[in-house]
């Protein structure tokens, strides 16, 4: 711990960029692994499935389309089970160029513009009392909140090369920016009053976590809300 402390007083800018970039892109692998990619790509099942099987969405009826509406009826209820089961269990791969365009955006504008961002404000507002803390988060909420999200959504959509990089930010910002308000105010609230300012911005990276895995996800959902 001592070495680890060491090297964020020696090079604050390196360990905070590097340690927000790696869990940046850790966070969609997690969402790649667990959540799966649907993003550009088919999600993959064991086994060949037909066109009318991927047009369906009931478990039975991938099950009985599967069976191409043969002796249905006349398998047990086990049998039925295991046939529902095996037509759809899903096999998440990992697409390492979409992780790879995640840490590109990490890297080149998140990282750099929370700890420039992080540094600024404790300069500004220095301290850690009750007033000075509310004014961070409410500024951090205000201002960072939507140029990060925005980043987000813009910056993948370039580097993909979609022939509207603001589309995903038109149909994803507000509910995004509404989602992370509340998780944000909290989080940010414990980093302003018990982190020290020097190491601020990787646990940013770390509390970022669970939320990049949720604009992961979300961002594969086309134009869809959290809800539906």
């Amino acid at each position: 711990m001592n070495r680890v402390w060491a090297m964020f007083s020696s090079y604050p800018y390196i360990t905070n960029v590097v340690g927000y970039t790696t869990l940046f892109a850790t966070a969609d692998l997690i969402q790649q692994s667990m959540l799966g990619n649907t993003h550009g790509q088919s999600t993959q099942l064991c086994g060949e499935i037909s066109e009318e099987e991927a047009s369906v969405t009931s478990r039975e009826e991938r099950a009985v389309v599967h069976l191409k509406n043969s002796e249905w009826s006349k398998h047990s209820a086990e049998q039925k089970d295991s046939l529902v089961m095996v037509t759809n269990f899903p096999v998440h791969s990992v697409e390492w160029s979409q992780t790879f365009r995640v840490a590109l955006v990490g890297l080149c504008f998140h990282s750099n513009f929370n700890y420039h961002w992080l540094r600024a404000l404790e300069k500004r507002f220095p301290g850690g009392g009750a007033k000075i803390i509310f004014v961070k988060v409410v500024l951090d909420q205000l201002v960072a909140a939507p140029v990060t999200i925005s980043a987000f959504y813009i910056g993948l959509s370039t580097l993909e090369g979609q022939e509207d990089p603001l589309e995903d930010w038109k149909h994803k910002f507000w509910t995004s920016y509404k989602t992370g308000v509340v998780y944000w105010s909290i989080m940010q609230a414990v980093n302003f009053s018990l982190v020290p300012p020097i190491a601020r911005t990787v646990f940013v990276g770390g509390i970022s976590l669970g939320w990049t895995v949720f604009l992961c996800h979300f961002r594969q959902r086309k134009n869809e809300s959290p809800s539906s």
